[in-house]
């Protein structure tokens, strides 16, 4: 089992609710910034561009896994809950980042990855604790895993079946096991008394399974586009209501600090009311990442109708969080702007304009668009590749664009406009458009209003703030009172 190194002690701060007008703004540190010329990105790298990102305004950044793992995932098949991949630097490094980055005003979140381990997880290779800690079955059934394939590998040790919704490589934890929900208190409070803002928290609505292992029905029109495409739901491997028991275990953990820990849920659910119950009555998630946006069509009526959807099923203490890319998801200027980029502008205004936090994922507020990643030069586990989302940040015009001097682990794009150099020196660019929309999301305090508006337009208010997002003409208009 992991050794557990002790955590510096950090004086509270204060803050309440700090979250709900929050810019989050997304890090995949491996495609940031490389400090020592190996290609991949690191904790130091990203240390050198908090000037950055206190001049762009972002209250918080959420890093991508940064704890030890065999990379398999990258990250996300976890090794050591613990400890800082040493690819990634250091505990040290991470306390530094930390640091400095309150003396900025900026908090760090960090990604937990509770639904699975790697297998090489001091868990796994315990051969008492691999068989209470993960799920077994003699007889498999028909669940799925997300990369293909079926859910269940037969251990030869045994001749039991184990269940991994993602790879082999990531078995999934037993959450019926009360050992299982203590240990995960455990590094919630180590990483807070580290200073750790909160965490965003994979597959947040997946943790618990049906305790009799039942097949999945199939899919329907309420489940994602891709479990639809399998022809299978998740009903019976997700999406148990004993899941909300842990996170009112955990908002209570969260509530014992000052300012109060962030829990924000990667809940991968398109019926509006079940993924709003992840809020709870102000007790569980503060905040849920809201894909039904994510995955509508780039037309107004569309995003107007979840939007509103959105705000309508959320309880009365709950916030809002928007985001239009991820490290997951094709970037919102090629899914969604075709690489134009007035339409980014409109993609923009409407994430950082809608009342709540929103997540910015690094090269958003560039335009930055997916990367070209040959087949001989992807890294990824998943089909289809997620890698040209994740192909590093452009920091200027130089051939590595400013993210390494080494040999980059995925290709870096060439363009001599699209890096924050150019842009930050350019007036009216589109960095310094987002600017000033997070200078402006922080004086909008109103409730949305939706407003008559013509076809292919659509406008709100914000208290005494009109937003309208023309998609005919591709403009956007945001009008204050003098």
């Amino acid at each position: 089992m992991s050794s557990k190194p002790m955590a510096p002690s950090t004086p509270a701060t204060v803050g309440e609710r700090w979250w709900r007008n929050a810019v989050i703004y997304h890090i995949y540190v491996r495609s940031f910034v490389d400090s020592n010329a190996d290609g991949i990105g690191d904790l130091p790298g990203l240390r050198s561009r908090l000037g950055y990102l206190q001049w762009l305004g972002v209250d918080a950044i959420w890093l991508s896994p940064i704890m030890v793992s065999p990379n398999r995932d990258f990250g996300y098949d976890v090794a050591d809950y613990y400890q800082v991949d040493p690819a990634y630097g250091s505990l040290a490094d991470l306390d530094l980042l930390i640091a400095e980055a309150a003396a900025r005003n900026i908090k760090v979140l960090l990604d937990l990855v509770p639904n699975h381990t790697s297998d090489q997880h001091p868990w796994f290779r315990d051969p008492e604790l691999r068989l209470t800690r993960y799920v077994w079955t003699d007889r498999p059934n028909n669940w799925l895993a997300a990369f293909g394939g079926p859910a269940w590998t037969r251990d030869e040790a045994t001749g039991r079946y184990y269940l991994h919704n993602f790879l082999p490589g990531q078995p999934d934890l037993d959450w019926w096991n009360p050992a299982v929900r203590q240990e995960f208190e455990l590094i919630l409070q180590y990483w807070f008394d580290r200073g750790v803002a909160g965490f965003r928290i994979d597959v947040a609505h997946a943790l618990v399974k049906d305790r009799r292992l039942r097949d999945n029905p199939a899919a329907s029109e309420q489940d994602p586009p891709w479990q639809q495409l399998a022809g299978l739901s998740n009903r019976y491997s997700a999406r148990q209501p004993e899941v909300h028991e842990i996170y009112r275990h955990w908002r209570g953990i969260a509530k014992a600090y000052a300012p109060e820990r962030l829990l924000m849920g990667e809940v991968h659910l398109f019926d509006a009311e079940e993924w709003a119950a992840y809020h709870g009555q102000d007790d569980e998630l503060q905040l849920a990442l809201n894909f039904m946006l994510v995955f509508r069509p780039f037309e107004p009526d569309a995003l107007r109708t979840i939007v509103e959807r959105t705000l309508a099923v959320l309880p009365e203490s709950a916030d809002a969080v928007w985001h239009g890319s991820n490290h997951d998801v094709s970037r919102l200027a090629t899914r969604w702007a075709e690489g134009d980029e007035r339409r980014v502008r409109l993609a923009l205004t409407m994430l950082l304009t809608l009342p709540g936090a929103t997540v910015l994922y690094q090269g958003d507020e560039i335009g930055l668009r997916d990367g070209h990643v040959p087949h001989e030069s992807v890294r990824d586990c998943a089909t289809p590749s997620r890698d040209p989302q994740r192909t590093p940040m452009r920091w200027n015009a130089e051939a590595m664009g400013g993210f390494t001097s080494g040999e980059p682990w995925l290709p870096v794009e060439r363009d001599p406009l699209i890096n924050v150099e150019a842009q930050r020196k350019k007036p009216g660019s589109v960095l310094n458009f987002t600017r000033e929309l997070i200078r402006l999301k922080r004086r909008l305090q109103g409730r949305y209003d939706s407003l008559g508006a013509p076809a292919g337009v659509w406008r709100y208010s914000r208290g005494e703030v009109l937003v309208e997002l023309d998609f005919g003409r591709l403009e956007t208009r945001v009008s204050e009172p003098e």
